[in-house]
């Protein structure tokens, strides 16, 4: 019994960003646990690639290609979900993008979209994915945190500022959504071994401090966040709300 907690099976979760990186490893974790999954990002050609693969795997998967930074794009994928009688029942927020410079020299423009990809974009998808499982009374949103939804770096500011807001996010979406069904609760990775991070992986100094600052001496792998996101999308956590989860080796726990 206790592990059919955690099957997914029947079950259709939209992954945002997901044809590489954090976004296919969540992919292939839900994929695993039963799910059926769409996977989303912008490039059409890497996300029928990214599914070929997985399908040659068994899994169960559709592609949705759209920019999570265009609300009438969001809007017309849920119609075409509807239209084609696809029922998200799991919401993965994952899409972001990184941009690095000091505030001093940071253009409104460049800080505007880093907010719009990592913070807004899951409050627009939360909402149109939120009113339908509002409509069925059940529905699980994942959003992705960072260790930056507690702490600062510099000349990552409008990260850390989007990072804290999902924090935020998901405490809000828990506060209004969970009469209706609706669990919230956000993953907080810490440095994780991926397309994003590759300049500070080859960075010899960078990677000496995480090793160093990370009781686990090591950075994560993707795949380790599986297992998370399989229990916050599960009927396991279906009293958990409201909830960030640091996926971090032990670094926010310790000076």
């Amino acid at each position: 019994m206790s592990l059919k907690l955690f099957d997914l099976n029947g079950r259709t979760a939209l992954i945002t960003g997901s044809s590489r990186g954090l976004g296919r490893a969540f992919a292939e974790g839900l994929a695993g646990a039963g799910a059926r999954v769409i996977l989303n990002g912008v490039n059409a050609a890497r996300l029928e690639e990214a599914a070929a693969e997985m399908r040659a795997e068994g899994f169960d998967v559709l592609t949705a290609a759209f920019d999570v930074a265009d609300e009438a794009a969001i809007k017309a994928a849920f119609e075409r979900f509807d239209a084609e009688g696809i029922e998200v029942d799991i919401l993965m927020n994952n899409a972001g993008i990184q941009f690095r410079k000091p505030m001093l020299e940071l253009d409104t423009a460049d800080w505007q979209r880093v907010i719009d990809i990592n913070l807004t974009a899951s409050f627009v998808i939360g909402r149109e994915a939120a009113r339908r499982m509002a409509a069925r009374g059940r529905g699980k949103i994942i959003n992705i945190g960072s260790l930056t939804s507690e702490l600062a770096r510099a000349t990552v500011a409008p990260y850390t500022v989007a990072k804290g807001g999902i924090k935020m996010l998901t405490k809000a979406m828990a506060a209004e959504w969970g009469e209706k069904g609706i669990q919230s609760n956000a993953i907080g990775p810490g440095y994780m071994v991926t397309d994003m991070n590759e300049a500070l992986l080859s960075n010899p100094e960078f990677d000496g401090w995480v090793k160093a600052r990370t009781p686990m001496r090591r950075w994560g792998l993707p795949e380790e966040l599986a297992g998370t996101a399989i229990y916050l999308a599960s009927d396991a956590s279906n009293y958990v709300s409201g909830q960030i989860i640091y996926a971090d080796g032990g670094m926010i726990s310790v000076l």
